[in-house]
């Protein structure tokens, strides 16, 4: 029986809006990690069977299939085929899925999977027409609203949940603090692909906050709110890249995986809520693979506004020290379609710096839904 390994995983130093990254091309960024995966592994792009790429907004120089614009880009041959997928933020999270499935059903022997978002070049927003909407009015009508909005769908986490503008804020500073200690410490120096010239490390850290600077901030979503720009995700730029393949395959080749994937999970859960999927979908997980949450020694909990972390860990009663513990999308940001992937590839490489068997990566999703993806080191 096939399983699927993660060989290496690589990602780019993640750009704020409008910072060090956002004069590239979202495809020369996703080339950027390609060239460096095959280049850190020694592989021969050739033998590549195919690039699963995550990617939200699909329209102007993200359009037209971004994955093989970003295999053209990068120079790798014409045989090597690429696909683009949006699961809104889980894209690149749900790639590494479709890849896993594949080289176990036997289909494939070797995928790059991962993904890009360039907010500053493609903002959110750009597929949309002028007075037109994705939602149609029997979905409206279903749940009696004319739109869905991320930003109240986490107001009412905090509100279902009872987290407090403090409690929130408390937890933006921890994220700020504990990738501070990260970077100073080097412990993503070995998953970086450094773009020379331009950013060498995640560009969105602030260091030196406090709770009276984030009590001055508006709450944009509602008047008297809770969440505002300190409490969520930053807007971002960036791409990673992982190599997946079968245990059998890689030993042949004499390559020495990171991790195994244990186990994946996709669940649909509240869409005006829209924020709480990754409870569900990490029950899902651990009730598949026989785990229990004690089981699992450091979880990547997507930190798209605090709510999202503090509601997930609140429900499943995991241990706090191993949630995000180098911070998070708070901290460094969240650049959609790209998160999924630089979520796994922050997990394999701290599980591996640190001997952690087993690590759990979830994130939350537009529509309602969540993914939730356990792997165990190797």
């Amino acid at each position: 029986m096939h399983d699927a390994v993660i060989v290496d995983a690589v990602r780019t130093p993640i750009g704020k809006r409008g910072g060090s990254l956002s004069d590239m091309h979202p495809a020369d960024l996703s080339a950027h990690v390609l060239t460096a995966l095959t280049g850190r592994v020694g592989i021969d792009p050739a033998e590549i069977d195919d690039v699963i790429w995550g990617c939200v907004v699909q329209a102007a120089e993200q359009a037209g299939n971004i994955a093989r614009t970003a295999g053209l880009a990068a120079g790798w041959p014409e045989s090597v085929p690429g696909t683009t997928v949006n699961r809104a933020c889980g894209s690149s999270q749900q790639a590494l899925s479709f890849a896993a499935a594949s080289v176990i059903a036997g289909h494939q022997d070797f995928i790059v999977a991962g993904g890009v978002e360039s907010m500053s070049r493609v903002p959110m927003g750009s597929a949309a027409k002028e007075g037109s909407s994705a939602t149609p009015p029997s979905v409206q009508g279903r749940y009696g609203i004319e739109s869905f909005s991320q930003g109240l769908g986490a107001e009412m986490m905090a509100e279902r949940w009872n987290l407090d503008r403090r409690t929130l804020d408390e937890y933006s500073l921890r994220s700020h603090e504990l990738t501070a200690q990260a970077i100073d410490a080097g412990a993503f120096d070995s998953q970086l692909a450094p773009i020379d010239g331009r950013l060498t490390a995640d560009e969105g850290l602030r260091r030196g906050g406090s709770i009276e600077k984030l009590a001055s901030l508006k709450t944009p979503f509602k008047e008297d709110g809770v969440i505002h720009a300190g409490n969520a995700s930053q807007i971002s730029d960036g791409a990673a890249a992982l190599l997946v393949t079968t245990s059998a395959i890689a030993a042949t080749r004499g390559l020495d995986p990171i991790a195994r994937i244990h186990t994946v999970a996709v669940t649909g859960d509240d869409p005006v809520m829209m924020l709480s999927g990754p409870i569900s979908a990490t029950a899902k997980a651990l009730s598949r693979s026989g785990l229990s949450i004690e089981d699992i020694g450091a979880f990547e909990v997507n930190e798209a506004f605090a709510p999202v972390p503090l509601a997930w860990l609140a429900e499943t009663g995991a241990d706090e020290k191993r949630l995000n513990p180098l911070g998070g999308a708070i901290a460094v940001g969240h650049p959609l379609g790209g998160s999924g992937a630089i979520l796994m590839t922050r997990l394999v490489h701290h599980m591996r710096d640190n001997g952690i068997r087993y690590g759990l990566q979830t994130m939350c999703e537009a529509g309602g839904m969540a993914n939730a993806t356990i792997v165990e080191l190797l």
